[in-house]
């Protein structure tokens, strides 16, 4: 019997659906309304965007970040259509309705779906992400532009040129990135004036046993130190070079023991200390 070929919509592209199952696949459909469900922001009522398509539709923004909002909205709707039932009527949602919607979703739901399945992929075969056993893992931070308007200004503020402000309001993040595959997990996000210290106390929790975390030296310290060791993961920080840590005891390959506190007087009274071991090199 002859079959009526399918045929992807005028000025459609295999790889918009194609992204769109990948989507699926990662954030499940199930997972997505389980997530709604506890964060109490399922649809109550039949809405032309129900709270798990929005969901999609605010993953599908940052796939498409050079598309306008509702051509992002055409796209995932037409994939929905066509992969489960290419005669259905589309209507597209327009602008008030996208920001009513994204209104009632708020941040809550996607934050919860991002830190419940965005973890560390890697397989044993992945370059990069293994050292002598150990999960290669570093704690880093950056900041992101958003748009340059009011609300953004005033929530997430702006950093200082050298004539006035920056031409956009930055957000700053703190995230664990697994080196061989660059995921980025555990991710705290705040406005630029917040410090990456603060942010990295919450992203610290996502490490693990098995794990091996890089520092850069600006992350360092005795409370950060001890929070990130009691997570059961290795950790190879820099410090700053005016820290002062003293040779306790010299080891075979030229490192040393030596001991970090909590603060000034501890040093002094050798008190509260943890011991810690120094590689000391110089760069040529």
């Amino acid at each position: 019997m002859a079959r009526t070929l399918a045929e992807l919509p005028k000025g459609s592209r295999i790889t918009d659906y194609i992204s769109l199952g990948v989507v699926a696949k990662t954030f499940p459909v199930a997972t997505v309304k389980s997530v709604l469900e506890a964060t109490g922001r399922s649809s109550r009522r039949q809405r032309e965007l129900p709270a798990h398509v929005v969901v999609y539709y605010v993953i599908a923004l940052a796939l498409y970040m050079q598309s306008s909002y509702r051509e992002v909205l055409r796209g995932l709707l037409e994939g929905i259509q066509w992969l489960l039932n290419p005669t259905a009527r589309l209507k597209v949602t327009g602008k008030s309705g996208i920001s009513q919607a994204r209104t009632r979703l708020g941040v809550e739901p996607v934050k919860q779906l991002h830190d419940q399945i965005v973890c560390p992929i890697a397989t044993e075969a992945t370059k990069g992400a293994w050292y002598r056993g150990w999960r290669v893992v570093s704690l880093d931070g950056s900041t992101l532009e958003v748009a340059d308007e009011q609300v953004n200004d005033a929530a997430f503020g702006r950093p200082v040129a050298q004539r006035g402000k920056s031409a956009f309001p930055q957000i700053r993040f703190v995230s664990l990135v697994e080196n061989g595959t660059h995921v980025l997990f555990g991710t705290q996000m705040a406005s630029y004036g917040t410090s990456e210290m603060t942010l990295a106390k919450g992203v610290l929790p996502r490490l693990g046993q098995g794990m091996l975390c890089l520092a850069d030296r600006y992350f360092f310290s005795f409370e950060l130190w001890r929070q990130a060791r009691a997570t059961g993961s290795e950790l190879l920080w820099r410090i700053r070079k005016n820290l002062r840590l003293p040779c306790e005891q010299r080891l075979d390959d030229g490192s040393y023991l030596s001991r970090i506190y909590p603060s000034q007087e501890d040093r002094r009274r050798n008190t509260n200390g943890v011991v810690v071991r120094v590689i000391d090199y110089q760069l040529e």
